[in-house]
């Protein structure tokens, strides 16, 4: 019945791909042929996964602490804020804002000392465009109040300077005061009321943060600031939306995104996975073509059944076409087994990693060394996609060479030694 709704070239592949009495060796180069190609893919789908989780790991602890967009002036100071504020507002596509003063400075401690990034803010806007609030270990954010020139640093930071809550420490501005007695340089001595960790070095060990109005006290900004914070409604769309609020503003301001700010480490990552795609893709392409070895050698085995096919009126196209079925089906059950491994690795990796951590007893992300202890994964079906049908044809062109010379041979010359 099975034979009635096939065309006959396909019936035999399908025959030869489960056929029991076949070469146990021939059978074990295709089980081994299919595996390899299902291993390939598997490890593919995962290290991209991974990769995928890492990018939005990273992401989002970089956003935790940057605006979606920021507005500044050109030569470092907004005087005209509210006015910038409201055009900006405007938009749809804003959601939140919040000035800012910005500059860099040295904080000092003792006999410690640090270069690092002063920013003052309103606390309570704060929140509204970034998540500063949540990464509080130590202290109280509300304690960042206007007039008691209180200080927040980064982890890293205060550890460098060697202070905890409620010791002080002095800000040094690159700004001078004019007196009698000379030239002095700018400071003023600072309470430490909290202490964040984004998991970010770059901010735990290089920021810290102020109210606005010691700031604008400390800097001489009184009534102006460095900029505006944005948090806008669709982060992935922050460059076009960029550009629109760009055209509103009512004279000429820098406005930049934060794909822009981290252009550098977005675009290391993309080169990074795309690098990890051509080199896993080789890797299946290796098993797909060991199918050229697992094809020629059932050529050679089925060299009289060809014969035979051949003097039954059966065409070289016909033989090629059988072939070809053999090995399509090979490449489509590897494919098939890789695609659903890699995703089922991909959505578990953590519990993977977790139970081979704790066979093996050690800790892959020491806490001591990465800020990410956890492997991350998140699995983005576009790869899958692209992934299953590139290895697919990969295996449809190994076949074409064995099922050509299986095509090309001559019934006289291989029944000859029957």
């Amino acid at each position: 019945m099975l034979r009635m709704f096939q065309p006959l070239e396909v019936f035999i592949g399908l025959r030869y791909v489960r056929a029991k009495r076949s070469n146990h060796f021939i059978s074990f180069i295709s089980a081994s042929s299919m595996l390899g190609i299902a291993l390939g893919i598997t490890a593919l789908i995962t290290v991209l996964s991974v990769m995928n989780g890492f990018q939005q790991e990273v992401r989002e602890r970089i956003l935790a602490m940057t605006a979606h967009a920021t507005i500044s002036g050109v030569a470092g100071r907004l005087d005209d804020w509210r006015e910038v504020r409201k055009a900006a507002t405007a938009s749809a596509e804003v959601v939140a804002s919040a000035p800012y003063i910005r500059a860099e400075s040295m904080l000092s401690a003792g006999s410690a000392t640090a270069g690092t990034i002063v920013q003052g803010v309103l606390p309570d806007e704060e929140q509204s465009v970034s998540d500063i609030a949540t990464k509080i270990t130590a202290g109280r954010w509300d304690d960042l109040q206007p007039g008691r020139f209180g200080i927040v640093l980064g982890r890293w930071l205060a550890q460098r300077l060697g202070v905890g809550i409620g010791d002080k420490v002095t800000v040094l501005v690159p700004q001078a005061n004019v007196t009698p007695a000379g030239v002095l340089p700018r400071l003023k001595r600072f309470d430490v009321v909290a202490i964040f960790e984004s998991g970010m070095y770059e901010y735990d060990s290089g920021l810290a943060l102020i109210h606005i109005d010691d700031a604008a006290k400390l800097l001489q900004m009184e009534g102006s600031v460095s900029g505006l914070r944005l948090k806008l409604k669709d982060l992935f769309r922050a460059p076009l939306i960029v550009r629109e609020i760009g055209s509103e503003l009512p004279g000429a301001y820098w406005v930049r995104d934060w794909t822009q700010e981290h252009a550098n480490f977005f675009r290391a990552v993309q080169i990074e996975k795309t690098a990890m795609f051509v080199i896993l893709m080789l890797i299946v392409a290796v098993a797909a073509f060991n199918l050229v070895s697992t094809l020629v050698m059932v050529v050679t085995d089925k060299q009289a059944d060809i014969a035979i096919l051949r003097t039954l009126g059966v065409t070289p196209a016909g033989i090629m076409t059988i072939f070809v079925v053999q090995g399509t089906i090979i490449g489509f059950i590897g494919t098939a087994l890789g695609v659903a491994g890699g995703v089922a690795l991909a959505l578990n990796v953590r519990e993977a990693v977790a139970w081979l951590e704790g066979l093996l007893h050690i800790k892959f992300l020491s806490p001591e060394v990465y800020p990410i202890t956890e492997l991350p994964s998140q699995l983005q079906w576009g790869d899958v996609w692209t992934i299953a049908p590139v290895a697919f044809v990969l295996a449809l062109l190994a076949t074409l060479y064995p099922a050509w010379r299986a095509a090309r041979t001559q019934p006289a010359e291989a029944l000859r030694y029957e």
